[in-house]
């Protein structure tokens, strides 16, 4: 089993491997001490990894009961927030209790939300179940839900008490579902570690070693978290490719999967890099090739006027620029602060399906 642990005022580990979910019981005599109680988090589609998790804590000695969302984006309301705080009365969690996240990126955004706003914090345990939880969504304490301006514009920074990334559940995860992960690992990669690209390169399909792949994304995210945690200074870095990512999420209402939209962004980021003078062709190349041979789409079809519109709504833009997080060579991210018009036109134009 490998362990990352996330730095800061108070760590936690991220468990990577085979059957770590069933680490969850031995939590109750550490991290979870005096949990009396607990809400596992779920979408329908999950219903049996939930009630294993219900199961291991109640053996624990912790009453645990199941508390079911709606699948995917769906998930991340307020009125689905607000229904879960009445179930947390009802269950009547109090401070020293805990929530547990069982799922993809969307429940396990919801549940550390949550967790954040419940009794002002209780614990939360995240289980994620896709690749892009385990490698994003769970790790580094950002919670929130969306609103009709925009994806997670509403959240608080509330980092778990432990991480439990199983890759058994891997296997039975759809071909979209892990590609879109991978747009994430592949991110690190260029912001932070080389050998991820070149993992990838040798095997696009990210199958071979995952467990490598996912430890070493969450070392460069428990890296940028722990020296900022509340996203003010180096951890903006981990949102490369994320301003057109989010934009195209949103003005496609989440018809696309949140990988899809940040690979396409990746594209689009590495091209205004060249159209500044920080990246070279071929590394702007790079980016195209590697992300289409991994299955992942470079191309997007859509109203520019409109997504330049939603950016300017992003959590990461300041007063009227445009901000974007750009590469001054492969591993050396940077801000772009309201780039020359010229320049977002000429990127978008390489990303733009009617190129």
């Amino acid at each position: 089993m490998r362990r990352v642990t996330v730095p800061g005022a108070h760590p936690y580990d991220v468990v990577i491997g085979p059957g770590a979910r069933y680490e969850l019981g031995a939590l109750t005599t550490g991290v979870l001490d005096g949990a009396a109680r607990a809400a596992v988090v779920h979408a329908a589609p999950l219903a049996g990894q939930a009630g294993a998790v219900v199961e291991t804590l109640q053996t624990a000695g912790v009453a645990a009961e199941a508390l079911v969302v709606p699948d995917g984006e769906a998930a991340k309301t307020a009125e689905v927030a607000a229904g879960l705080w009445e179930e947390l009365g009802r269950l009547g969690l109090t401070r020293s209790d805990a929530v547990v996240g069982v799922g993809g990126g969307a429940v396990t955004d919801l549940a550390g939300f949550v967790a954040a706003t419940w009794n002002r914090g209780v614990r939360v345990v995240q289980v994620p179940t896709s690749l892009l939880g385990m490698v994003d969504a769970a790790v580094g304490g950002k919670t929130g839900i969306n609103t009709g301006a925009g994806k997670n514009l509403v959240g608080a920074f509330h980092p778990p008490v432990a991480v439990l990334a199983d890759t058994d559940v891997l296997a039975g995860l759809p071909e979209a579902e892990y590609r879109s992960g991978l747009a994430e690992v592949v991110k690190c990669g260029f912001i932070a570690d080389g050998a991820v690209l070149d993992a990838l390169e040798l095997d696009p399909t990210g199958r071979r070693d995952p467990a490598d792949l996912i430890e070493r994304a969450v070392q460069v995210k428990a890296a940028a978290v722990a020296a900022d945690l509340h996203d003010t200074g180096v951890r903006e870095f981990l949102n490369y490719g994320h301003t057109l990512g989010h934009a195209v999420e949103r003005v496609e209402d989440f018809g696309w999967r949140h990988g899809e939209a940040v690979a396409v962004g990746l594209v689009f980021a590495a091209e205004l890099a060249g159209q500044a003078g920080l990246l070279s062709r071929g590394e702007v190349e790079r980016h195209h090739r590697l992300i289409a041979a991994m299955g992942l789409p470079t191309r997007y079809a859509g109203a520019w006027d409109r997504i330049q519109e939603v950016m300017r709504r992003d959590k990461k833009a300041r007063g009227a620029a445009l901000r974007f997080v750009v590469l001054d060579g492969i591993g050396n991210p940077t801000i772009l602060s309201d780039p020359d018009p010229a320049w977002l036109d000429a990127a978008w134009a390489a990303v733009s399906e009617a190129a």
